[in-house]
């Protein structure tokens, strides 16, 4: 059972309000938009997210897209928790500055597993990273 609007409008309030102190407010990630169907999350990219050779370090794009994929988890199996079980993903090019927008959509849902994709770009649409990620409906 997908959550309808109202009841998504009231859970995205009470996960905002769990989000503050996580390591995706830390990180500086944003909701910008939620739906049974889709989520997209962005990041002002700072010197903090960047590696020692100057681009953005892996490690933000995969919290990133696992944060999208695991919030639209959340979304599609609104009465349960979802916890990633498995997390693939692919690095494509490098980004040095600007805001980098993930998509994230559903695959496939079952009873006890729902498997998703989620893509990062950058604001002129060049792609950066792109993950899938089974999550375990608990």
């Amino acid at each position: 059972m997908k959550a309808d609007s109202e009841e998504l409008s009231v859970l995205m309030e009470q996960w905002n309000k769990a989000a503050i102190g996580t390591f995706g407010d830390f990180l500086g990630c944003e909701v910008v938009e939620a739906s049974a169907n889709k989520v997209i999350m962005t990041l002002d990219v700072k010197p903090y997210h960047l590696n020692l050779i100057g681009i953005v370090h892996g490690g933000v794009y995969a919290t990133l897209i696992d944060s999208a994929m695991g919030l639209l988890g959340m979304i599609v199996k609104p009465e349960a928790s979802v916890v990633t079980t498995n997390l693939n993903m692919n690095y494509v090019a490098k980004a040095e500055e600007g805001r980098i927008i993930v998509t994230a959509e559903s695959v496939h849902t079952s009873r006890k597993s729902i498997t998703t994709q989620a893509f990062a770009r950058l604001e002129n649409g060049e792609l950066c990273a792109f993950g899938t990620g089974t999550f375990r409906v608990i």
